[in-house]
């Protein structure tokens, strides 16, 4: 039977608790959008992490919805072990993105404005 599922454990990708890295959740985006590519369900595991900064969140989930809409990404991506003070910063950025990627120009011309 194949496994359709992909873990990525956030804390060794980062090799410490702290996902703060730019460079890191760009490495953790390409790992979740190779495995949805090939239709796998990817999980998120933030256990043992103590810090999330949203720039890290921004490359690793925010870029997402510039590929895949809020309905895939629901059913296909799971996150698990996050800290509940850290939920906001999830949904911010989530937010965020899905706002800017519906409509980048307004979204430009707002911050401009």
């Amino acid at each position: 039977m194949k496994q359709n599922k992909f873990l990525i454990r956030i804390f060794d990708e980062v090799n410490g608790d702290s996902a703060i890295s730019v460079d890191d959740g760009d490495l953790i985006f390409k790992k979740i959008d190779n495995a949805l590519s090939q239709s796998l369900s990817v999980e998120l595991d933030f256990q043992n992490i103590n810090l999330i900064i949203t720039a890290f969140l921004n490359a690793a989930i925010g870029q997402l919805y510039s590929k895949y809409n809020s309905e895939q990404l629901n059913e296909k991506l799971k996150l698990k072990n996050i800290k509940p003070e850290d939920v906001h910063l999830f949904k911010k950025v989530i937010e965020r993105a899905k706002e800017y990627f519906e409509n980048p120009k307004g979204f430009e011309d707002s911050i401009k404005e």
